[in-house]
Order: C-alpha cells, then sequence, then structure tokens
C-alpha cells in the first residue's frame, strides 16, 4: 500500500516537474537561440559594415595614388616633357602625397637617349620624411612591377616585395605604361609608377581593433599576407600556405573565396588564442586585395552568456520551489485515494461485496468512488450475461462447423471421381472465405456420354450463400436429368430461383455438358468469368461468352448455349473470382494475366497437380492478407483412347 501511495506522488511530482523542466528549457533555448541569433546577426551586419568601410578608405587611398602615375603617362604621351620638367612632376607629387612612398618614370632600353641603356629617376621620402634622390640601379625590365603591364598593356598593382637598391622597403607598385604617340605603330616608351609603404597599410589595418583580441590582416591576389598582427607571416606565408600547415581545409576554401573577390562571413578557430571566432572579409575595389578582419566570439558574446546564467539560476531556484510545493499538494490529493484503492483491490480478488469508505468531498475523489461502486454493481451483471454469451458463442460457432461439415459433405470430394473410366480426368476444390461459402461446383452423368460439369458463385457469403448454394446445386441436377439442352437447362433454373428469391440473392453459374465420346462441350456461362482451354499444343484459349445475365435476378432472362469441341489431350478449366482477384498487402490483384501466364506455364501438368499448384501461388500471393473471397477451381482433361 504505502509502495503505491508513493508510486502515484512519485508519478505526480514527476510529471509536473518534467512538464515544468521541458517549459523552462523550451523558454530559455528560445530565449538564449533568439538573443544569440540576433546578437550575431547585429555582429555581421557591424563586422561587414566595417570591412567595407576600412576597405573603402583603403580604396580611397590607393586610387588617389593611382592617378599619379596615371597623370604623369597622359603628360608624357602627349607634351614629351624634358628630365627637368617630368623629374620636377615627380618630385612635387612625392611632396604632396603623404600616402606615396617614391614615384619613378622607367624608360624602355635606349628610348630616353641613344646613349643610355636605362634611365629611371626614382624620388622618394627619406627617414627624416624629406624627398631624397636616386636612380633605379638594377635592370628594371625584368621586374614584376615593369614587366606585368608592359605585357597585359595596363596599369597594374604589383605583388608586394622589398625594393633593395632603390626604396629599401617593403612596398607595393602600382605601374602605368605610356606610349611614344608619334610613332607609326603604338610602341612601348616606358612606365610611370608610384610606390605604397606596406608599413602604411600596416598601421591602417591594425587600426581596426576587435575586442581585446580582433584583428585585421590584408592578403593579395594571390594570398600572401600583406598585413598581420603576426609579423613572421607577412611576405613570407600565404592563407593557403598557412591553412597547409595546420591541415584546415575550411581555411583553404576561405581563402579560395578571398582572392576571388567574394564578401563573406564565417566561423573559425581564431589563429593566435585557438578560440572560435568570426571572420568578415571584403575585396579592395583598386587591386584585387582582400581584407579580412577576425571577431573574437567569447569576447563579443559575453553579455548572452552572462545573462544565460542569471536565468539558469533563477531557473533552478524556481524549480525546487516548485517541488516542495508539489510534494505537499501531491500528498493531500493521494491520501483520500487509499481507502477507494483498498477497495478495488478487494474487487480485483474477485469480491464484488466489498464495503465502500465514505467520501464527503464533491471533486473527482467522490465521482471516482461512485463509479467503483457502480463497476461492481456493472461487474456483477456483467459476468453474468457474459456467461450466457458465452455458451450461446459456442453453440453457434459449433453449429456453423456441422453447417461447414455438411456443405462440404455435399460437394464430391473423392478424386478421382469415376476411377473406371479413362477417357477424360477431373479435379475441383474449394476454400471457403469463411465457416461456409458460397461457391459450388460439380459434376455427374446424365447418361454413359453425358457428363455434366457446373461451378458457380453465390452473392455474398456465409449461411444465407451457402443455402442459396445448396438450392441452385438441387435444382441443376433436377433440371439437367430431364433431357434438357444447356440453355433449357439454365433458363427452367434461374425462373425457378426468381420465383422465391425475397432476399435477391443472385448465382454466377458456367453449365456445361459434356460428351465424353465425340468431345463436343455444349455451355451456358451466366454473369460468369469465362473458362479457359488448354490445347494439347499449350495454346490458351478463352472460351466465348454466352452473355447471359446471373441467375435468380430476372424471372424471363433468356440464355442461349454455345459449343466448343475438346480435342485429346485439351484441358477444360474453370474457376471464380476469388482466384484473379484475391488481393496482397498492398491490395494488388493476383489478376487474370497471372492466371494466363501459370496456364501457359504448367497447362500440361496432371489436373489434380495444376489446381493444388494455382493454390499454392494464389496463398504465396496473398501473404499475410486476409482471405476476401471463396476460391474455386475446376479442371477437365479429354483423353480418349
Amino acid at each position: 500500500m504505502k509502495t503505491t501511495n508513493r508510486g502515484i506522488a512519485f508519478k505526480l511530482n514527476l510529471w509536473i516537474l518534467t512538464s515544468v523542466t521541458l517549459i523552462f528549457a523550451v523558454i530559455f533555448t528560445y530565449t538564449y537561440l533568439f538573443t544569440r541569433d540576433m546578437l550575431i546577426a547585429k555582429i555581421e551586419q557591424s563586422a561587414l559594415d566595417l570591412a567595407r568601410a576600412t576597405s573603402e578608405d583603403i580604396d580611397a587611398v590607393l586610387l588617389s595614388v593611382e592617378k599619379t602615375p596615371e597623370n604623369i603617362a597622359v603628360a608624357m604621351e602627349q607634351f614629351r616633357p624634358q628630365s627637368g620638367a617630368f623629374t620636377g612632376l615627380i618630385q612635387e607629387t612625392i611632396k604632396r602625397s603623404p600616402e606615396i612612398y617614391g614615384a619613378t618614370v622607367a624608360f624602355e632600353p635606349w628610348e630616353y637617349s641613344t646613349n643610355i641603356r636605362y634611365f629611371a629617376p626614382y624620388y622618394y621620402k627619406g627617414r627624416d620624411g624629406k624627398v631624397e634622390f636616386t636612380y633605379i640601379p638594377y635592370d628594371y625590365i625584368y621586374e614584376d612591377w615593369y614587366q606585368i603591364p608592359k605585357e597585359l598593356d595596363e596599369p597594374v598593382w604589383s605583388e608586394p616585395y622589398f625594393d633593395e637598391g632603390a626604396g629599401n622597403i617593403l612596398m607595393s607598385t602600382y605601374s602605368v605604361p605610356f606610349y611614344d604617340l608619334n610613332s607609326p605603330e603604338k610602341k612601348l616608351w616606358g612606365v610611370t609608377t608610384a610606390d605604397i609603404s606596406l608599413a602604411w597599410l600596416q598601421e591602417i589595418v591594425q587600426a581596426i581593433k576587435i575586442g581585446e583580441t580582433g584583428y585585421g590582416f590584408l592578403i593579395t591576389k594571390n594570398g600572401t599576407f600583406v598585413t598581420h598582427p603576426n609579423s613572421r607571416l607577412i611576405m613570407n606565408e600565404t592563407i593557403f600556405s598557412l591553412a597547409e600547415a595546420k591541415g584546415d581545409a575550411r581555411l583553404r576554401e576561405i581563402g579560395r573565396r578571398m582572392i576571388a573577390g567574394e564578401t563573406g562571413f564565417v566561423s573559425l578557430n581564431c589563429e593566435f588564442s585557438g578560440k572560435p571566432c568570426w571572420l568578415v572579409y571584403n575585396p579592395l575595389s583598386s587591386n584585387e586585395w582582400s581584407l579580412g578582419v577576425m571577431f573574437p566570439k567569447e569576447e563579443l558574446m559575453a553579455d548572452v552568456f552572462r545573462l544565460n546564467k542569471i536565468v539558469i539560476g533563477l531557473g533552478a531556484a524556481g524549480f525546487i520551489l516548485i517541488m516542495f510545493l508539489i510534494a505537499a499538494i501531491s500528498g493531500t490529493i493521494t491520501r483520500p485515494l487509499r481507502a477507494l484503492t483498498r477497495v478495488a483491490e478487494d474487487v480485483a480478488t474477485g469480491n464484488l461485496d466489498a464495503e465502500m469508505p465514505e467520501v464527503k468531498s464533491r471533486d473527482e475523489v467522490a465521482s471516482l468512488a461512485h463509479s467503483l461502486d457502480n463497476m461492481k454493481t456493472s461487474l456483477k451483471d456483467y459476468i453474468r450475461d457474459l456467461t450466457d454469451l458465452t455458451a450461446a458463442k459456442e453453440r453457434i460457432e459449433s453449429e456453423l462447423q456441422i453447417a461447414r461439415d455438411i456443405q462440404m459433405g455435399i460437394l464430391p470430394k473423392v478424386f478421382p471421381p469415376f476411377p473406371e473410366r479413362d477417357d477424360f480426368a477431373l479435379y475441383a476444390d474449394v476454400e471457403p472465405a469463411k465457416e461456409v461459402g458460397g461457391d459450388l461446383y460439380d459434376f455427374f452423368f446424365i447418361d454413359e456420354e453425358r457428363l455434366c460439369v457446373t461451378l458457380g458463385d453465390v452473392s455474398g457469403k456465409g449461411v444465407p450463400a451457402a443455402l442459396f448454394m445448396t438450392i441452385t446445386q438441387t435444382l441443376i441436377k433436377t433440371r439437367a436429368t430431364q433431357n434438357l439442352s444447356a440453355g433449357e437447362v439454365i433458363a427452367w433454373v434461374n425462373h425457378d430461383l426468381a420465383q422465391e428469391n425475397p432476399s435477391f440473392m443472385f448465382v454466377t453459374m458456367f453449365f456445361g455438358i459434356f460428351n465424353v465420346k465425340t468431345g463436343d462441350l455444349d455451355y451456358v456461362i451466366a454473369g460468369h468469368n469465362p473458362p479457359y482451354i488448354v490445347r494439347v499444343n499449350g495454346d490458351l484459349e478463352m472460351m466465348p461468352s454466352t452473355k447471359g445475365m446471373a441467375l435468380g435476378i430476372r424471372e424471363e432472362a433468356k440464355y442461349s448455349a454455345a459449343k466448343v469441341t475438346l480435342s485429346q489431350g485439351d484441358m477444360l478449366f474453370l474457376y471464380t473470382d476469388g482466384v484473379t482477384e484475391a488481393m496482397d498487402p498492398h491490395n494488388d490483384l493476383f489478376s487474370e494475366e497471372r492466371l494466363e501466364n501459370i496456364l501457359k506455364e504448367h497447362g500440361l501438368m496432371k489436373v489434380g497437380d495444376l489446381i493444388k499448384h494455382i493454390f499454392a501461388e494464389v496463398h504465396s500471393f496473398a501473404d499475410t492478407a486476409p482471405q476476401a473471397d471463396d476460391i474455386t477451381m475446376l479442371a477437365l482433361r479429354y483423353t480418349p483412347e
């Protein structure tokens, strides 16, 4: 008893606390996901805005840098200024442009003067910020900043490089080719350049501060690091070599997207801390480089985590309080149930006279006590009625079994039926869908030469169909022995059935009179499936229909007979629609096509073996599906001497 009471209280506590926990978990999860997603969306938008703004700032500077060599190139092509003029222009430009480190006009070999092979006067900012001058001392025509714009015939930003001998710093160069317009053909005259210091770019990118550990970096269109907080990466590593060293396929894919000029916001681990970060990347439109900014997740999500801890703490305290309240309430609820439990246990053991406890409340417990009292009375009545019903059911089942035995006894069951005759072989069988069925078959001799063969299917099932089948079978035997034709026999049987048929039952029928001497078969098909003839050579023929309606529907219905002839070895096959309409668990039909294929393949078997084989095929097809209709088959093979 105590165990039961504790079980009820325990279940009450368990279900309520579980429900509260689930509700709290759903609310907490939704709040956490909503605030997290909202914050991430804002971080993503802010990150993209920051990356775009920084990219635009760098692009604005780079575009202004591009104007200098472009203007000098135009001046060189149109005005062909002398050395003093264009070198003065370069010097003045360096003074006015703090973002430009150095600039030059580099001529093609022997183009500036037939006495000078290389001529490239270079102005740059010295250590004290003053403009200094030198000539580029190396064979510059082989450098990327000269070769690439020359080959592409367009202005180009070079990859970062260390300019040893002229600027002596890490730089990137914007080069613009210019041409001798006085030449009959477009002839390259030289290249004008403007250099920017990577240290200057580093200062711009380092100005990006995100929390304590966030940072920005810049890579070229080939993935080389131009700026990065880790100085050993600059000009020494690419984003792809870094990904290869870490075995990080995701970083490699991000690098591909960055050098392809895409914009994105992705999650990955920070290189310095190894902690989760967000990376936003955006291209520079001026030189196809890409800017990346790392955002530390923990720092940016700290407020969300702090709020979640507070919510979890409040939820735990509320959970404990609710648990104590439920424990107190469940005790008052289960107490009045204990007495009812004892009564229920007595009733369960068969004591239907157990005394009910007094219940003063007007709640569900009182209703339960009243229902339990009514149940005792109902159980007494039910047990008495069930005893009578069980006896009646056993009596009905016994009578149905007797009816089935009688029905099966009416149908011929001994094969071969005429062992003294060797001019034909005959076999038939039936499987009712219920205890008794409505299918019928029969065969009997009218005289020494004529054999009557019948097979029918009564509408409905059960005892009514079985009685109607028995009447039909009796009428056929009575009329067939009156020396009538096949059509006359069926017409009289239909008349007799339709006259006294208050339940409007009917039967589909095949009736044939077979002459065992000549092989002639006179037959009538009254609403039934047309039979098949399997010829001795294996050919399969469906017998022509005589277009007669089912028996028992209309008293004045007319029936005409048809005639076929069986040769030696031919077989007549009759069946009811329980064969072709048998269904499998998927409600697919066995079908006439499947039956015809079996007859074509196995039609020359012995008649008994053939029918048993078809039964086996139908059962295999139906599998676990219940039998919905009676199944009946009859086969007759003509074997005259």
